[in-house]
């Protein structure tokens, strides 16, 4: 008699026998090969996410009014950065795609014309944030005691827009490839360097003034130039020519017309996607940064866990994302759907132990952040709700990475549309202002919210449509 256990996590009975097109691997090489790659994908985004929290804990401990300013300024970067998110999802699917067909020469064209497009598309978006900072600040939704110190902060970090955006487009392609581990290098030691840094200009160590906020923004600078220098070492044609990615400043250079156009058709559609995205949450934000700068101090400490364990998701959606595109550039999606539901699996038991998590540890965990008692009080509050949140984000999160893999970014995006630019904002504004529910009653909208993308995304992703589509 089959276990239960065998059941649900047995590779070989994730597909019918009568959709198998050729070999099958084991459970144990199939879940080895997703793991070579989620693995250290995993652990990029879960360590740079807590040393982004470090971060916020250094900066915290300047005052609740500080914590919030630096916090205001996640999402206007965000809607700045929107195009390059939904470039590089492009990147990603094309170069995994091109991996499965063994084309390394036009992989290394996409990352060429990318990285072209991107450079001038960094220096505008800079321009716009440096300049309109304040206007911007504005827009989300910053009080009296908090819009000159973020308007600060973002000027200074809206400046290394293009520095940044180049990173993450070398980083895009190399997870395309399955290459994680070059990625978790890049952005882990860039990251280390600001933390570094943090602690020398906040505080002012080691002969430094004491900059506080300012000094958070431009280490944080220091960190994206670091990056890009290690993630061009990654790509220079004096590494071993075994790499899959590799340009030269003698190549050719020129925008392809297939090249761009194979870019905008998935990026475009991402780029709708990252744009609901943006709109959204900055509405969302806009709504608790209005119920006052405790109530969003509380909210920030919250959501450094939410986004901690969302990066959980996003490791495992990475290779998810590269090994349904490689699978369908060999003309296995069989295989395909198999990897993708090796992810989900892999992603709810993770879930599941976030949860609890979650609930064991949440006052000492918002401790961190605070030691306003008004603050703690609400935050712990509100850490149940994130913890409900769980299984809903991280499969919502690894389901909608396979679907981009495949190049279905077109459904991805009206489902944001549907859930961050409609329910969310709509039942937050609703819980706080009608109901009168508080934060409690945003983070709900948020719960709710995931469990509706979680849902529509599974049900796409089951169907099938996604195998014949063309990148």
């Amino acid at each position: 008699m089959i276990s239960f256990l065998e059941r649900v996590f047995d590779a070989r009975r994730m597909v019918n026998d009568d959709a198998k097109l050729g070999d099958f691997p084991t459970s144990k090489e199939a879940y080895g090969n997703l793991a070579r790659i989620a693995l250290p994908s995993v652990i990029e985004m879960v360590l740079i996410s807590l040393i982004g929290s470090a971060d916020s804990v250094m900066v915290g401990s300047l005052g609740p009014a500080s914590l919030a300013a630096v916090g205001l300024t996640d999402q206007p970067r965000m809607l700045l950065m929107s195009i390059f998110f939904a470039l590089n999802i492009g990147v990603t699917a094309i170069v995994a795609r091109r991996k499965g067909q063994g084309d390394r020469a036009d992989a290394n064209r996409t990352l060429r014309n990318a990285l072209v497009i991107l450079t001038g598309l960094g220096l505008i978006m800079g321009v716009i944030g440096s300049a309109f900072a304040r206007q911007f600040m504005g827009l989300a939704g910053a009080m009296p005691d908090t819009i000159e110190l973020s308007t600060t902060y973002f000027r200074i970090v809206a400046a290394a827009v293009p520095v940044n955006a180049l990173t993450m487009c070398i980083s895009a392609a190399q997870r395309g490839t399955g290459n994680t581990r070059i990625t978790l290098a890049v952005n882990l030691t860039a990251n280390i360097v600001n933390i570094i840094l943090n602690y020398v200009l906040i505080y002012g160590k080691f002969g430094f003034p004491r900059l506080g906020v300012e000094g958070a923004a431009i280490a944080t600078v220091i960190g994206f130039v670091v990056g890009l220098a290690l993630a061009l070492y990654s790509i220079a044609p004096h590494r071993k020519r075994d790499g899959f990615l590799m340009v030269r400043l003698h190549d050719d250079w020129r925008l392809r017309k297939d090249t761009v156009r194979a870019l905008a058709k998935i990026g475009g559609n991402s780029m709708l996607e990252q744009v609901a995205l943006r709109i959204g949450f900055m509405m969302y934000a806009v709504i608790v940064a209005r119920l006052g700068t405790l109530e969003f101090a509380a909210h920030q400490a919250c959501l450094k866990f939410l986004n901690l364990t969302f990066t959980f998701g996003d490791g495992i959606g990475v290779a998810g994302t590269a090994l349904v595109g490689q699978m369908l550039g060999q003309h296995r999606p069989d295989l395909s759907l198999m990897y993708g539901k090796i992810s989900q699996r892999i992603a709810m038991c993770v879930s599941l132990t976030l949860f609890g998590f979650l609930i064991g540890f949440r006052r000492p965990l918002v401790g961190l952040f605070s030691d306003d008692p008004a603050v703690l009080a609400l935050a712990a509050n509100v850490m149940f709700v994130c913890a409900m949140i769980q299984p809903f984000q991280t499969t919502s999160v690894v389901i909608s990475g396979c679907l981009r893999g495949a190049g279905d970014t077109r459904y991805v995006a009206v489902i944001m549309y549907i859930c961050v630019m409609g329910i969310r904002p709509i039942l937050s504004y609703t819980a706080v202002y009608l109901l009168h529910a508080g934060l409690i009653g945003a983070w709900l909208s948020t719960l709710i919210d995931m469990a509706v993308r979680m849902t529509l995304v599974y049900r796409r992703f089951a169907s099938g449509k996604w195998f014949g589509i063309k990148v």
